[in-house]
């Protein structure tokens, strides 16, 4: 049963763990908030040179520069980052800006993240995975190339006994942007024989899946 809970919660997609924003929560936000939520660069600014923080937070312990990244406001993320908000603020399911903008396929969003400190070793989500576990998940293969140039840790295994490699598999769809995902990965060096909870390897997860590019990449890459 314990098993089946986990499953059933891996499956979930990050792009809905996520919890943006609100409509009601957009509507009544003042201050950073509003202007990060209307990607309003002046009026961040103005708020910050008048004395506003730039990590203030919402109820839902969201800074500015959260909002601004999962409303794709680069502009604002960037000029927040540069008035000295925390690149690597998590919010309250432990997101940081990197992980949305993986979880967004933002690349712009990511880049300007990364350039402005946030780092892609950074532990979050409910999970305990990383950014490149999540955009793994979702077969965002740029974004994935990105982390990997970033330094992201190739063999991190979340609390369901998963590493990014294992996601693309299991939780893709042997599909052609989650099979550039993986051969990604084996490029940079991820584990190629790093089982998961149960012993199984990718190769034989793909196996079990009739991924036949994926079984092809793992064998060509040596794994057993």
């Amino acid at each position: 049963m314990f098993h089946l809970a986990l499953l059933l919660l891996a499956l979930a997609s990050p792009a809905l763990a996520q919890i943006p924003p609100s409509q009601g929560e957009l509507r009544v936000y003042a201050g950073l908030h509003a202007a990060a939520a209307k990607g309003d660069v002046t009026e961040i600014e103005r708020l910050i040179a008048a004395g506003e923080k730039p990590d203030a937070q919402d109820a839902r312990s969201r800074t500015p520069l959260h909002v601004a990244a999962f409303g794709h406001h680069h502009a604002a993320a960037r000029t927040l980052l540069r008035l000295g908000a925390n690149p690597n603020a998590l919010e309250f399911q432990r997101y940081d800006i990197i992980t949305i903008a993986a979880v967004n396929n933002d690349v712009e969003m990511l880049k300007l993240a990364i350039a402005g400190g946030a780092s892609a070793k950074n532990i979050t989500s409910l999970y305990d995975g990383t950014a490149l576990i999540a955009a793994a998940h979702l077969g965002h293969a740029e974004i994935v190339r990105t982390l990997i140039a970033a330094k992201a840790p190739l063999d991190h295994v979340n609390n369901l006994g998963w590493t990014a490699l294992i996601e693309s598999i299991v939780l893709g769809n042997g599909g052609k942007n989650h099979t550039d995902t993986l051969k990604a990965l084996a490029d940079a060096g991820a584990s190629l024989n790093l089982a998961d909870r149960h012993g199984a390897t990718p190769l034989a997860l793909a196996r079990q899946r009739g991924y036949a590019e994926m079984i092809k990449i793992l064998q060509a890459a040596g794994a057993r």
